[in-house]
């Protein structure tokens, strides 16, 4: 895999090793003494490196929101670092992070386009690329911005995990189900359901045939898409006439899926005008 490489990196890559475990002590507690949670004030390499014997390889969820670069003021920290030295302040303390994670863990990192594509290199050296799982965007500005040649109105979120984004996602931590967008509005014995688009985006010739409905209408994908499931299991799902209650005479358009912990089952077709 590609490395990136920079002044000093060596030595970054070795810091977190050389850092001192350190004691940390109780200044004050408030609120429930018997509670697990804790405020570090200090150096954040100090405060990693003394956390790791009381949570290595137990933390479920991290995220981080880095010095962004971007050639700033704060009072509280340097955002004007030069670009090496940047990238080797960060380093140790991902390396420190990631020994935090569990085996289900993920972490999650804000960052925009000052540092966003080297940190992207450097958390696939120290996580793994097989373990990334998604650059999320979110918007920060809804105003013009007309200060520099093109307006930014986002920055973005790194999330890795400690395993391929497939296995990750069997362990993520959902919230409850409101079954938001789904309603019974036909009584269906089935429970609620909603509707989504039967066709896909892209020609796929698996995916590229007729659709005949019960009274002799014939369906093929809209122009520049396919159907959302090969012939043969659309068949399996919707055997001849099985869809008849819920026809009517225009297009192809919709499915209804069950909301009930995954959308892998097609409960039913509609065909709407």
């Amino acid at each position: 895999m590609p490395q990136l490489t920079w002044l000093g990196d060596a030595d970054a890559k070795r810091a977190a090793r050389r850092v001192p475990y350190r004691l940390l002590d109780t200044e004050s507690v408030h609120g429930d003494f018997g509670a697990a949670n804790w405020l570090i004030q200090g150096d954040n390499l100090d405060a990693l490196k003394a956390l790791l014997p009381f949570c290595a390889g137990r933390v479920k969820c991290i995220f981080i929101d880095p010095p962004y670069n971007t050639r700033s003021a704060f009072e509280h920290y340097d955002d004007n670092l030069e670009h090496s030295q940047w990238l080797s302040m960060m380093v140790p303390r991902l390396e420190l992070l990631r020994d935090l994670l569990a085996e289900d863990g993920s972490i999650w990192v804000t960052i925009d386009d000052n540092e966003g594509h080297y940190l992207k290199v450097v958390m696939d050296e120290v996580f793994g690329r097989r373990n990334f799982v998604a650059e999320i965007i979110w918007q920060k500005r809804t105003s013009r911005e007309n200060r520099s040649a093109i307006g930014s109105v986002h920055d973005m979120l790194l999330l890795y995990a400690m395993k391929p984004a497939v296995e990750w996602k069997t362990k993520r931590n959902l919230l409850p189900s409101n079954d938001a967008g789904f309603s019974n509005p036909d009584n269906d014995e089935r429970g609620p359901w909603r509707s989504i688009p039967f066709s896909a985006q892209g020609y796929r010739p698996n995916q590229m045939y007729q659709i005949v409905t019960p009274n002799g209408t014939v369906h093929t994908p809209p122009r520049g898409r396919c159907w959302g499931a090969t012939e043969p299991e659309f068949r399996q799902q919707f055997p001849a006439k099985s869809y008849s209650a819920r026809y009517y005479d225009k297009k192809i358009d919709m499915l209804f899926f069950s909301p009930r912990k995954t959308l892998s089952m097609i409960r039913c077709l509609k065909m709407d005008y």
